[in-house]
């Protein structure tokens, strides 16, 4: 034990002079040692057969049960034969199992959070998970939160929820608890603060190694912004957590002993596992005395190709005393509690022979037998929900004189390469041209067994009254020879289907559609006076044709997944009524966003190792939050969406719930995974009315927004923050009342001194309305 406190030590001080020496913005104080599990939460019952499992394990076998291996899955666990466990299989991603075949690809976690809608993320979440079970897979590699979206030109905010803390924490939530419902462990990624694909690994230049970025920040804006999610993730029960490749203030993510034992497992109570990410364990013993749990993929390091840190370095410091067998044991019972409690033990399916691996390893062969069951359809009829859920995130930007929805148009026109089936195979794992953009690429993206394109579906809902559709489906053609092929006169509707690819591994260069589209609507609005304009992939979207009188409706249509081009009819035809609130903010042009991401020439050049930094300055002003605070004007503000129908709000209520609560949780108070049980407590109830005041069936999200005294919550607090939303589907005159149940941690801020959440004590302002810039109902909380 001499040589663990040794160990201990040297990291203490490591991560001292990392964070003085690299960190320009904050601080990463080590936080040691790391806190064990005690399966508070209701894995009580679990953690005791976790214990009789690694009472019964070799010290090798517990080195293995932490370290990836070669095997048939994106990541694997070896079994162990004489235990009956036959191991774990960890699979991509957040919206469909992406190594196999039959599966479905679902919608992306931008359209989902588009929808605003809790029940079809959750139900969403579920038949995924369902599909990830029935192929043999214990844990999905998702959902997603990091990054949240602190630059609008991130290259996978796509795969997570919105750049609204609240939101994604309430749809991750959701997420999580769909997961582990079907007895799948859910993986909640990436912690913390991985907000670019620039530079997020280190790299060399002539030959020198430069570092991966820093993303440095202060105590008070990592709590109240980018761990406020995963905070929601931990309280519905997440099993594990993916640590991120970037640095954080100057310390490696999965080295990072204040994010990793101090935010997640002490403050937080945090039961389950940290794997890292793919590569992303620097260190051995460094990294697991700092919280990291599980290493992958394991075998040797992705990076440098030599041998894996865990593996034999956990067996050789445990055996030279430098690494506590205790902190082994540790680390295998939160792998096995959430396995025992999900009774992945039971019945659980063989791994689908289908399954295919990455192939990261040198050597194809497997060191370990895993069990092969048969090639399964587990698509079943999650078609049906694909298809409404991508509906549901479309956002109906502009409708000027109710050219949507469309009646029976006998002449259609159909533009522009979104709107055509695939070109280029059924991964999309280029930045193709010709071909509909359904999801992005990268490990968050899917083998898709079909897609339903636009002009497909387009084509079969005419068909019902002999519509003339034509089309033109290459931009570059329309670029250079505009629409001088279609017949006679201008169609009746002119639909123009564009796109924005976004991936793992680069940046977006522009937030403007690609592929000329600026050009394709001009010129197809120069000749059709009712121009429908759809799009498709990365969001947000500046749209410098918005204001054309000529483009009648405008559309944000997302990555609705495999259903795609049935979603969006329904959208134009007015089967589903446009229900779809904007889970960001679209400035008028690009410049007025905040870049918040650091890519210059001289850094991509720079041989100084530590030279991407880069510094959350701005605190919580990120999207609405920033253009509110600076006062700024929007093309189309957070929360907003057209519908074809109208509705209205009246009669706000507020009802204290605990009269003089204390300003700050107890601190004796129990912490559960989540963080202090009292957090957690509705202090408010806010009720309002609201009613369908047109003619048709139709749903809307009322938005609750409170406002902090800047005075006691400190320099930069927000204008306004989203704590409560509900999606409400009413008939023609029909109302209802929405209560919106207000916790003392949404009526709190980060005390950096006290390090708690405080109540202020000054009046708290509420506005309720159907975005964050239409707030017709205001009151104001004491508590």
């Amino acid at each position: 034990m001499r040589y663990h406190s040794v160990i201990v030590w040297l990291a203490y001080t490591t991560a001292l002079v990392a964070a003085e020496k690299y960190s320009q913005y904050g601080g990463s104080p080590p936080v040691y040692p790391s806190p064990n599990i005690t399966g508070i939460g209701g894995w009580e019952d679990a953690l005791k057969r976790a214990k009789d499992f690694v009472n019964e394990l070799t010290l090798e076998e517990k080195a293995g049960m932490v370290t990836g291996t070669p095997g048939p899955c994106v990541g694997n666990i070896a079994p162990i034969s004489r235990l009956n466990f036959t191991g774990l299989c960890l699979q991509d991603g957040p919206l469909a199992l992406r190594q196999a075949i039959y599966a479905s690809i679902f919608s992306a976690g931008l359209s989902a959070s588009a929808s605003w809608d809790r029940a079809l993320v959750k139900e969403r979440s579920a038949l995924m998970a369902s599909e990830f079970k029935g192929k043999g897979s214990h844990v999905i590699l998702g959902p997603v939160v990091g990054p949240l979206g602190r630059s609008p030109f991130g290259g996978r905010n796509w795969e997570g929820f919105s750049p609204d803390a609240y939101l994604s924490g309430v749809l991750v939530e959701e997420s999580v608890k769909g997961i582990q419902e079907m007895g799948v462990q859910a993986c909640t990624k990436h912690f913390i603060m991985n907000e670019q694909e620039s530079q997020r690994n280190p790299s060399y230049v002539d030959n020198k190694r430069v570092e991966a970025i820093s993303s440095n920040i202060d105590d008070k804006t990592i709590h109240e912004t980018y761990l406020w999610p995963f905070a929601n993730a931990l309280r519905a029960g997440t099993a594990s957590i993916m640590c991120s490749y970037q640095r954080i203030n100057g310390s490696y993510g999965c080295q990072n002993s204040k994010t990793m034992n101090g935010l997640l497992k002490e403050e937080l109570g945090f039961q389950g596992y940290v794997m890292s990410d793919w590569g992303g364990t620097r260190a051995g013993i460094p990294s697991i005395l700092a919280g990291l749990d599980m290493n992958m993929p394991g075998g040797f390091d992705f990076a440098t190709g030599a041998p894996s840190h865990f593996g034999g370095n956990i067996t050789l410091g445990v055996n030279n005393g430098s690494l506590a067998i205790e902190k082994v044991d540790d680390m295998v019972l939160r792998i096995m509690t959430p396995y025992y409690y999900l009774k992945q033990d039971v019945d659980y399916p063989d791994i689908d022979e289908s399954t295919g691996g990455l192939n990261f390893f040198p050597v194809p062969n497997y060191q370990y037998q895993f069990s092969f069951g048969p090639v399964t359809d587990v698509r079943k009829d999650h078609a049906s929900h694909i298809r409404k859920l991508g509906a549901a995130g479309t956002v109906l930007l502009k409708n000027t004189n109710n050219a949507l929805p469309l009646k029976e148009p006998k002449n259609i026109g159909v533009f522009g390469n979104d709107a055509a089936d695939f070109t280029q195979g059924l991964i999309p794992s280029d930045n193709y041209d010709i071909g509909t953009l359904a999801v992005g690429g990268g490990s968050g993206t899917g083998r898709f067994t079909y897609v339903v394109s636009p002009l497909e579906a387009i084509k079969t809902k005419a068909e019902s009254w002999g519509a003339l559709v034509q089309y033109i489906t290459s931009n570059s053609f329309i670029r250079d020879h505009g629409l001088g092929s279609i017949y006679l006169k201008p169609p009746d509707v002119c639909l123009v289907f564009l796109k924005s690819w976004a991936a793992e591994g680069s940046d977006r260069s522009t937030l403007i559609a690609e592929w000329d589209s600026t050009a394709i609507v001009e010129k197809t609005a120069a000749l059709c006076p009712n121009t429908v304009v759809v799009l498709h992939g990365a969001s947000p979207n500046t749209l410098p044709w918005r204001d054309n009188a000529n483009v009648t409706a405008i559309l944000a249509a997302h990555m609705p997944g495999q259903e795609t081009g049935n979603s969006i009819v329904d959208i134009l035809w007015g089967t589903i009524n446009p229900s779809g609130k904007l889970p960001y903010t679209i400035a008028r042009q690009e410049s007025d966003y905040s870049k918040n991401l650091i890519n210059s020439p001289e850094l991509v050049g720079s041989t100084d190792p530590d030279a991407w930094q880069t510094d959350f300055t701005e605190g919580s002003l990120i999207d609405y939050k920033e253009f509110d605070y600076y006062n700024k004007s929007v093309a189309y503000e957070f929360g907003f969406g057209l519908s074809y129908t109208t509705f209205e709000l009246s009669d706000i209520k507020i009802d204290v719930v605990q009269a003089n609560p204390s300003r700050t949780p107890s601190s004796s108070a129990e912490i559960l995974p989540g963080g202090n049980r009292e957090l957690w407590e509705t202090l408010v109830n806010v009720t309002v009315t609201v009613k369908n005041t047109g003619k048709l069936t139709g749903a809307t999200v009322p938005q609750l927004y409170a406002s902090l005294p800047a005075a006691e919550a400190g320099d930069k607090t927000p204008v306004r923050s989203l704590r409560g939303f509900e999606k409400v589907e009413l008939s023609a005159g029909e109302s209802k009342g929405v209560v919106f149940g207000l916790m003392r941690r949404d009526l709190s801020f980060w005390d950096t001194v006290g390090q708690t959440w405080r109540l202020p004590a000054g009046k708290i302002g509420v506005s309720v309305g159907f975005s964050s810039r239409d707030l017709g109902l205001e009151g104001e909380i004491s508590v």
